[in-house]
């Protein structure tokens, strides 16, 4: 008897393409927009059921896609390497449509915005990981760049390459961010002097650290906002 079921065998009203086609993809569940992903499942299993056997693995949601790496993704029975690459693939997709969303909204003189914009990329983090967003004159957002990936407790800081990439970018304005993956946002004493050092650094190259933001677990910290930049070193 064989066993192996595919979305196309199913009863029509259950097929999440079908369903997708009538209804639209809002009216899917989690595991029914991974099904079609997966597009198929194992003999013993449908697609939507590989779906869900994914779900119900380390966070027991849609998070599992950032999370689990590869290898942890090809341990579950019917997951190999390309349908985990599709699927690490997908996240990161999700992760850059908001970040898009959000990037018109980004407001030098407003943490807030810089924050949202980033909150995504950096909260799930594993290791403390430093960015550098760039604005001109102007305040509009040049860019960024990765300075810096650390331990899960800390960054390796170089002002250095933080002013280099600023310089490169031409950038008049330049915002620090780092993540804590603790997921409490607030700083510590060696966030405070790094600061501190970089913003001596930009004051004497003439390019403003505007602020430097830490992004927790959905919330942050920004100096600007909580006046740390007024804080001396060894206080």
């Amino acid at each position: 008897m064989n066993l192996h079921i595919t979305m196309k065998e199913m009863p029509v009203s259950e097929q999440p393409c079908e369903k997708c086609i009538h209804y639209g993809a809002q009216s899917l569940s989690d595991a029914e927009l991974l099904a079609v992903i997966l597009r198929s499942g194992t003999k013993s299993m449908t697609a939507l059921q590989l779906a869900q056997t994914f779900l119900a693995q380390k966070n027991k949601s849609l998070l599992n896609l950032i999370d689990m790496n590869l290898e942890e993704m090809r341990k579950i029975p019917g997951i190999g390497q390309v349908k985990a690459v599709q699927l690490k693939c997908i996240a990161e997709l999700a992760g850059r449509i908001a970040k898009t969303s959000r990037s018109k909204d980004v407001r030098l003189n407003e943490p807030a915005s810089i924050a949202a914009y980033y909150m995504e990329t950096l909260r799930h983090e594993p290791k403390e990981r430093l960015m550098l967003a760039m604005f001109d004159a102007k305040s509009n957002l040049l860019g960024d760049e990765v300075i810096s990936i650390g331990t899960a407790t800390y960054s390796l800081v170089s002002p250095r390459e933080i002013f280099l990439k600023a310089l490169e970018y031409q950038a008049v304005h330049i915002v620090l961010l780092h993540n804590h993956p603790s997921g409490d946002p607030a700083p510590s004493e060696a966030d405070i002097h790094v600061t501190l050092r970089v913003k001596e650094c930009g004051d004497i190259l003439g390019i403003v650290l505007a602020d430097h933001i830490i992004i927790g677990d959905n919330r942050y910290i920004s100096f600007r906002e909580n006046g740390l930049f007024g804080q001396r070193k060894g206080t």
